[in-house]
């Protein structure tokens, strides 16, 4: 085949067909064309030489060139498609290294084979070229809902046509018991859009927490201005939901405007969603306040808030247990996602007897340890006091507020209190040295002896190994392993060190042992603030 005079506009034309049909620029397409016979060329006069082909956009023209460059001698490689200065002043006086000889060369007969070649060069870039634009189009437009078609169903996997391109929505993205056929139509969520070898990928969903907000946002035009905001969203897809709403304009009450009218706003994503019933709640930034009103239908009479271990503890009635934890633990783990805590239920009487569990356990601690008899030992506890430390080491004046207590008893019970502590911290510290801890750990500022001794239990004997310890070894902490919330057991966890404070310990023994230069600690927090400051200028 030879690019003649009759075929020429042929060219143009067909770019134009292609770039219309897929969308792309025709540029593209006469790009590939141009490299296809290019191609082609190259097989024709030789692998080694730089053949280029350029197509005239308005006539169709095609253009065969060899392109020489001008390189230093020591540099020549290719004799086919490089010349040194000395060899290049021969076609051009002025030649100097860099610069490029470009000969016409005669157009080339395309055999079979080559015309193959160059039509899969050229469906090669029109592909890539439909991919990017396919990408290019959504990757800005996940986290919105869109309308398909779809197409057909595979292992359980729907493909849907959204107009330029396919996306798949899977079946663990479904709700349950829907069900598609060919050409049916279907409102989905864009979950991702990811660039693959294969080509963009664009994942599609119905059962994303999300695609239930931006329902919300379609039927509530507060939402959509702005008024009202969709602070948390739960879902048991298919069954139920949960979803908390705040507005910004104390004339509008959030709930109210997104049930609508006789409930018709609610009623028209519930009926989106397959019948899924769906709780709207007013968002609290206290956060107890707030875990009420997500456990509703239930009523809640006390709320115990454990920030550090973001779990909380929740008190009902009896007649209410069953409602709060719901069929199969429904309506607490909702609650539980909804406010990011994890919730702990029991009734009333339950309440009541671990309580009386906790206060004749200090009853007895302080029987047993400051040698008092029941009835004074219960009198500390009604007090408000926990452990042996409070006693030993608070101001005289709150032991005195107790009856029967005059400067003598107290006294008297602030030493016996110190003694037993003593005792117990040289017993502590003997035990750790029989387990190997060294005096650079014991002596270490921050470290009770108890403290010593869990870690030496631990196999922490030295600084060194201290220094290297995270910071959740130590406090504790949470870690979430397949949807669940999993606790993760801190060597001082016992005696209340916080994440902070272990962090700060750590630092400091690294600091101690040269490891870390607190002029670098410094500067990074400097940095920290300037960015923190920028941001808010920004933000401002």
């Amino acid at each position: 085949m030879a690019i003649t005079s009759a075929n020429q506009l042929e060219l143009l034309q067909t770019a134009e067909a292609v770039a219309r049909e897929k969308m792309i620029d025709p540029e593209l397409v006469i790009e590939a064309m141009e490299e296809s016979l290019a191609r082609a060329a190259k097989s024709r006069y030789g692998a080694e030489l730089d053949i280029r082909v350029s197509i005239d956009r308005k006539t169709g023209k095609a253009t065969f060139t060899r392109v020489r460059t001008v390189v230093e001698e020591e540099e020549l490689e290719n004799h086919s498609a490089e010349l040194t200065v000395e060899q290049a002043k021969q076609y051009k006086e002025d030649a100097a290294i860099g610069d490029e000889l470009i000969d016409e060369v005669p157009p080339v007969e395309m055999g079979r084979i080559a015309a193959q070649s160059a039509k899969q060069v050229i469906l090669q870039k029109v592909r890539e070229a439909e991919r990017d634009r396919q990408y290019e189009e959504f990757k800005d437009r996940a986290g919105t809902i869109i309308n398909g078609l779809v197409k057909r169903e595979e292992y359980g996997n729907v493909i849907v046509d959204i107009g330029r391109g396919e996306a798949i929505l899977r079946r663990n993205e479904k709700i349950g018991r829907e069900a598609y056929r060919p050409n049916d139509r279907i409102r989905v969520y864009i979950k991702d859009v990811r660039r693959e070898p294969r080509g963009p990928q664009i994942f599609l969903s119905r059962t994303d927490p999300q695609f239930m907000a931006e329902l919300f946002k379609m039927e509530v035009p507060e939402i959509y201005d702005g008024i009202i905001d969709i602070k948390a969203v739960a879902r048991d897809p298919g069954s139920r939901a949960k979803i908390a709403v705040i507005s910004y304009d104390n004339s509008i009450d959030p709930v109210g405007a997104c049930v609508g009218m006789r409930g018709s706003r609610v009623q028209a994503v519930v009926n989106e969603l397959q019948g899924e019933k769906i709780d709207i709640i007013p968002w609290n930034e206290d956060q107890p306040t707030f875990l009420v009103n997500a456990l509703q239908p239930a009523e809640v009479s006390k709320v115990v808030l454990d920030e550090e271990a973001e779990r909380i503890e929740v008190v009902v009635p009896e007649e209410q247990l069953s409602l709060a934890i719901g069929r199969r633990g429904q309506n607490v783990r909702l609650a539980s996602q909804l406010t990011g805590l994890d919730i702990d239920i029991m009734t009333e009487e339950e309440e009541s007897a671990r309580r009386q569990a906790e206060f004749e356990e200090r009853t007895k601690l302080f029987m047993d340890t400051l040698d008092l008899d029941e009835f004074f030992a219960q009198l500390l506890v009604s007090e408000g006091f926990t452990s042996l430390e409070e006693v030993a080491y608070v101001e005289v004046d709150e032991l005195l507020v107790i009856d029967g207590v005059d400067e003598d008893t107290a006294s008297e019970l602030q030493a016996r209190a110190r003694d037993f502590l003593e005792a117990q911290n040289k017993k502590a510290l003997e035990h750790a040295r029989e387990l190997g801890a060294v005096d650079s750990l014991i002596d270490f500022e921050g470290l009770t002896p108890q403290m010593v001794e869990a870690l030496a239990e631990d196999d922490v004997k030295t600084l060194e190994d201290f220094a290297t310890c995270a910071d959740w070894e130590l406090a504790g902490g949470w870690t979430t392993v397949d949807g669940e919330r999993v606790k993760d057991d801190g060597v001082l966890e016992k005696f209340d060190v916080s994440l902070e404070e272990a962090q700060n310990l750590v630092m400091t023994a690294r600091i101690q042992l040269g490891w870390v230069d607190p002029a670098d600690l410094v500067s990074e927090e400097e940095e920290t603030g300037e960015d923190g400051e920028a941001n808010m200028e920004v933000e401002a």
